[in-house]
């Protein structure tokens, strides 16, 4: 049996439990029935390691399991004092160039949506959250590339009042996720995790969480194959 395979296991998902507490085990179970794939977050070749770290601990808070680098100019590593440990619990995907990225989202079946304040923007308010849908951000000087821009499904902004026309990415990208993931809960949307996403994340948690997880392993193995 190999990994991909006991991702999908049942008897392993059980051999595992004995090795965590309780509260550990009904935490994990709290905070994945709370976990979506319908959103998934993107960030473009952003320089500071700090907000990319930022906009990971939102996704973690907020309940959004992807997110999306793409690393075209830099090539970026996780500040785990902004990260807080986030980056234990939601899925990195690099992308080395920004082409890459937008393929294999669309493969996947999400909408491309660019945020920015100058086009013709839907305000988040109004942001229609029935698409699976990919979320790109940019860069607060520059803002997202044009092969982006020109690709992009759907626009929208932040309605902002004041002299200011930008925000910080990390600010963004905390309103952002934190308004479209209040209306998918309150709407009825099928935006849950399904059942095998749902195992497959529990054992990966309890493997990132259990000491000595090879031997365990190992162990499981030896034992199912007697």
């Amino acid at each position: 049996m190999n990994l991909s395979e006991l991702y999908k296991s049942e008897d392993y998902r059980k051999y595992l439990e004995d090795f965590i507490t309780e509260n550990r085990k009904l935490k994990f179970n709290e905070v994945l029935e709370n976990r979506t794939k319908h959103f998934c977050i993107a960030v473009e070749d952003v320089y500071q390691l700090h907000n990319t770290s930022a906009v990971m601990r939102s996704c973690e808070v907020f309940g959004i399991q992807d997110l999306h680098m793409i690393e075209q100019k830099f090539s970026k590593t996780i500040d785990k004092e902004i990260a807080l440990g986030a980056e234990k619990w939601v899925d990195i995907h690099r992308h080395s160039s920004t082409q890459n990225c937008l393929d294999s989202l669309k493969n996947q079946g999400y909408q491309i949506v660019a945020t920015t304040p100058h086009a013709d923007a839907h305000v988040l308010d109004d942001f229609d959250i029935s698409k699976p849908s990919a979320i790109f951000f940019g860069t607060e000087k520059n803002g997202l590339s044009q092969e982006i821009m020109d690709q992009a499904d759907a626009y929208i902004k932040i309605p902002m009042y004041g002299f200011t026309e930008s925000l910080n990415i990390s600010v963004s990208a905390a309103i952002v996720i934190n308004n479209i993931t209040n209306k998918l809960r309150n709407s009825t949307l099928n935006w849950k995790l399904s059942e095998e996403e749902f195992l497959s994340k529990k054992i990966d948690w309890m493997r990132k969480s259990i000491k000595d997880i090879d031997f365990i392993t190992e162990r499981f193995l030896a034992e199912t194959t007697k």
